[in-house]
């Protein structure tokens, strides 16, 4: 019964910034995380970051880390993917997912729900 809706795509300069964000609704457990996955076309999905709900404590792919930031809204459900200096690389659909559990992980297997995507272009 998990609904995930990401929102805050768009089209952006090399450079530039956008945040994203993922609301959740439904019936959830006390205890889950919640991740950014991102695929490119003809890309395999792969994780960009994770963060704990109950903890708070963050995960990021080497290849955002210092320019993308996670964090979470508890009182909202809501999850948001800061980023900050995009490249071209950073092209993709970027999707919200959440795990139930206390452990950060980094494979799409480990996740249970899913939203929709949301596209991000960043042009050079």
């Amino acid at each position: 019964q998990v609904q995930l809706e990401e929102s805050g795509g768009g089209l952006v300069q090399t450079g530039g910034s956008l945040r994203l964000s993922c609301a959740a609704s439904g019936r959830t457990y006390s205890r889950f995380v919640m991740g950014w996955f991102r695929q490119a076309p003809g890309e395999e999905r792969e994780f960009v970051a994770a963060i704990t709900w109950s903890g708070g404590s963050t995960y990021y792919a080497d290849s955002v880390k210092g320019r993308f930031a996670i964090s979470r809204d508890n009182a909202k459900n809501t999850v948001y993917l800061q980023m900050n200096s995009l490249k071209p690389e950073d092209t993709a659909v970027y999707y919200c997912a959440v795990r139930f559990g206390s452990y950060y992980r980094t494979s799409v297997n480990e996740y249970d729900y899913w939203g929709q995507g949301t596209q991000v272009t960043v042009s050079s």
